[in-house]
């Protein structure tokens, strides 16, 4: 009888050592398409690693149905049609049921309408800010699968505009990034900022990763412009702003989103960017966004305060959620999952290990949630957008420094009042 007992613990023990070791090699890969190299490197890499974070930590909190969310990162190099390659082959060779990414809008919206949009395979940008990505949906050429960790850029060229007439700006030169994130906010900006009583002397595209800039810089240097507002990425961005202080453009600026960067700033010279001013897509603070700032330079060896670093820790907590609600991998019910992840009627759960934890009880439980991220609260519209408040920063001997906010009904009720 002994021998029998000792048999049956054995074997049972055996059988749960082989279960642990099936739920550990258990994994559920997501696809991240992100810009690692190229002019816009700087976020990509932050961005990826947001999204390795954010999986950790439901990792730690005992991952998705016991499987672990991991990663397949693919680099498009900045470029559209690297990136709907590396897409293509995530979707139809790995069969990942989420990509996240890209970080730009020339990355997302090819992404979009070439590979997820025809697939159904939910996409999430954490960065990707052009009204082009509305209108997709509006238009009803995503299959209702895409999402934005991110506001905008129709209501940032507002929240912009209104920035550089309180700061002065009364004429403005324009150069900026001739693709559609360029193009879209410089045309949202124009609007806002001739009816608020601006002027803009002269509006110059330029194509990116070009040895030099002084023609473009030549050309919006006509018509005496009391600053100009520069539109691009910190690599090309830093190129431009240097060309235009050495031919003697005034040293006073406006900047977008995306040049909130300490590579943009060293590259230039914090001497040269005293009058320099900006817009970002704001945060309103939650306990997420007190933990974001403690831990992420440490997992990632990355300043928290990249541009695309805090919402892309929303992006992948909001994803894994999603997984988790979904109940299985399958893209409709993860779509249908991204609106309860953030669920107003839930219950709040904030970022980190013992808040997911929290979380993927109430999920077992059937209960609802609402995930408070780094970035605030946030719900989506039925074509995946958020609205948010805005950011208004300026260079302070060579930091950026917090000058004030726009709150999202300031900004609705300006562009109410300018339509």
């Amino acid at each position: 009888m002994r021998n029998t007992i000792l048999q049956l613990t054995t074997a049972l023990a055996l059988v749960t050592m082989a279960g642990a070791a099936q739920a550990a090699d258990c994994k559920i890969t997501v696809g991240l398409v992100m810009e690692l190299t190229g002019p816009a490197g700087e976020y990509g890499q932050a961005g990826a690693k947001s999204v390795e974070m954010a999986f950790r930590d439901i990792n730690e909190a005992g991952g998705v149905r016991g499987c672990d969310l991991v990663t397949d990162t693919r680099d498009s190099q900045s470029q559209g049609n690297i990136a709907v390659d590396a897409a293509t082959q995530l979707v139809q060779v790995k069969k990942v049921p989420v990509i996240i990414g890209g970080i730009i809008s020339s990355v997302s919206i090819p992404i979009l309408t070439s590979v997820t949009g025809p697939a159904k395979i939910v996409q999430v940008s954490p960065a990707s800010s052009s009204p082009t990505l509305t209108t997709l949906g509006r238009d009803g050429k995503t299959n209702g699968i895409f999402f934005r960790t991110i506001t905008s850029d129709a209501l940032q060229g507002v929240a912009a505009a209104k920035y550089a007439i309180d700061k002065g700006f009364k004429k403005l030169s324009i150069i900026h990034v001739n693709n559609d994130f360029g193009v879209n906010m410089v045309a949202e900006f124009s609007r806002a900022y001739k009816a608020l009583g601006g002027t803009i002397v002269s509006d110059t595209p330029y194509n990116e990763k070009q040895s030099s800039y002084a023609s473009e810089v030549t050309a919006a240097m006509g018509g005496e412009p009391d600053g100009l507002y520069l539109v691009s990425t910190p690599v090309d961005g830093a190129t431009v702003a240097r060309t235009w202080i050495s031919q003697g453009g005034v040293q006073k600026f406006l900047l977008n989103d995306g040049m909130n960067s300490p590579d943009f700033i060293e590259s230039v010279g914090a001497d040269y960017l005293k009058d320099a001013y900006g817009t970002s897509s704001g945060t309103s603070p939650t306990a997420s966004t007190d933990y974001f700032m403690k831990n992420y330079k440490e997992f990632s060896g990355i300043e928290p305060s990249n541009p695309a670093a805090d919402r892309s820790y929303d992006a992948g907590a909001i994803v894994g959620l999603a997984i988790a609600i979904a109940g299985s991998e399958d893209p409709a019910k993860i779509k249908d999952a991204m609106y309860k992840a953030v669920d107003p009627a839930g219950a709040p759960i904030f970022a980190g290990k013992d808040e997911f934890a929290k979380a993927l009880g109430l999920i077992k439980d059937g209960k609802p949630i609402r995930y408070e991220g780094v970035i605030g609260p946030v719900a989506f519209d039925k074509y995946g957008d958020i609205t948010g408040p805005f950011r208004l920063w300026k260079i302070v001997d060579g930091k950026v420094t917090t000058d004030g906010e726009m709150t999202t009904d300031d900004v609705n009720a300006l562009q109410a009042k300018l339509q």
